[in-house]
């Protein structure tokens, strides 16, 4: 038994004709013959009998005929709901991020995306980038963005957006405005992020290639945010390293201090990380495609005007 049987069978029963229910189908009458009496031989029931002028339903007929109708109007509306997720006119979208990219530039990202697809609902949820890999791994989110690539076989990453990383210190710190070698760190009360969050492991990537390991400094304290730790350097408890994108406002408005490293390139990647093998749904491919192709240009414009709003979406 399939669809078109069904399909007409319903038409047959209710024009009473195979002539009328073939035209209204665009099929020949013989085909229409044909797909009842393969649903009849399928269900091993006669479904229509003649008198002299008309199609009238059998037992059985009627028996079928009110849940065909609704089997047709189910499938109808899967068909109609397939087709909207296609067009991207509903759906559901999943998103993992570390701090900096879910904090500072995915709420704009998504705004942007929404305005074109209003229908698709999305669910941003943020964490270290080692969560944010675990949570791909076990397909609890369609996609995640993190600070530093994923070193799993079965996910792919790809490089999305450049970021910068800066040595915030607080204001009147004696290396605020000023340049400084890696050792000049040494002994340096200082506020990391948490092992594990992106920012960490490209901090500690970066300083170990030019020879200086974290345990040098004077670690005060982890935190488990980006925010935590502006907060902490702007209240004078040691220095830190944070995102540009996130310490930007801060800088501007001489909350921070700001040191450079002689010879450090601070500069890292965020990453797109998926399951490779996975099929995505159409809202999460066409969102994974969309963050491709979005330039720095268009989230900054989207900030500001979020900004002026109150807001981000």
């Amino acid at each position: 038994m399939n669809f078109k049987q069904l399909e007409a069978f319903v038409k047959v029963a209710e024009l009473e004709s195979f002539t009328r229910a073939a035209r209204q189908l665009y099929m020949s009458q013989p085909a229409v013959s044909f797909q009842i009496k393969a649903l009849e031989e399928a269900l091993k029931v006669i479904l229509f009998r003649r008198d002299e002028k008309k199609i009238i339903l059998t037992d059985a007929g009627r028996l079928l005929y009110p849940e065909a109708k609704q089997l047709l109007g189910h499938y109808g509306k899967i068909r109609a709901g397939l087709d909207a997720l296609r067009g991207l006119e509903s759906g559901q979208l999943s998103i993992g991020a570390g701090t900096i990219p879910g904090e500072y530039l995915l709420p704009a990202c998504i705004g942007v995306f929404r305005d074109k697809y209003p229908g698709v609902k999305a669910k941003l949820r943020i964490a270290g980038s080692g969560e944010v890999v675990r949570w791909v791994l076990e397909r609890e989110i369609d996609l995640g963005v993190a600070g530093n690539a994923a070193r799993e076989d079965s996910l792919e990453h790809i490089p999305w957006l450049d970021d910068e990383l800066v040595l915030i210190v607080p204001p009147g710190h004696r290396l605020s405005g000023k340049k400084t070698d890696v050792t000049g760190l040494a002994g340096e009360k200082c506020v990391l992020r948490e092992e594990g969050s992106g920012t960490r492991s490209s901090i500690e990537k970066i300083l170990s290639g030019h020879g200086f390991a974290l345990d040098n400094l004077d670690v005060e304290m982890e935190l488990g945010s980006t925010r935590a730790v502006i907060g902490a350097v702007q209240a004078g408890l040691g220095i830190g390293f944070v995102s540009r994108w996130s310490a930007e406002e801060a800088l501007g408005a001489g909350k921070l201090g700001e040191a450079s490293l002689n010879g450090v390139d601070m500069k890292r990647t965020l990453f797109l990380v998926r399951y490779r093998s996975e099929i995505n749904s159409h809202a999460a491919a066409a969102f994974f495609n969309f963050l491709r192709e979005i330039s720095i240009k268009q989230i900054k414009e989207r900030l500001v005007a979020s900004a002026s709003l109150g807001g981000l979406d």
